[in-house]
């Protein structure tokens, strides 16, 4: 009789435990706790003296080549072997 009812028991136990686990969650909303007074304007501070100085590259930005780009500029990548 103790073999049958742990039989019983045992996968009862195991779906109990899955049902509290799987129970839905509410639903979490985000609110920022800030209210936008700037009109969508750009605010801007005055300089930090204590800022640390940040150097920035003066290189041109130039666009990336698409995929559809001629292939014929890039060398094969096949290697032959030396003789």
């Amino acid at each position: 009789m103790t073999k049958r009812t742990a039989l019983i028991a045992l996968p009862l136990a195991a779906m109990l435990g899955l049902a509290a686990c799987s129970q839905a969650d509410e639903e979490k909303t985000y609110e920022a706790d800030a209210v936008d007074q700037s009109g969508g304007e750009l605010i801007v501070t005055d300089e930090d003296p204590d800022a640390v100085p940040v150097d920035t590259p003066d290189t041109a930005m130039t666009p990336a080549p698409t995929e559809e780009a001629d292939g014929s500029a890039m060398p094969s990548a096949e290697t032959t072997p030396d003789e």
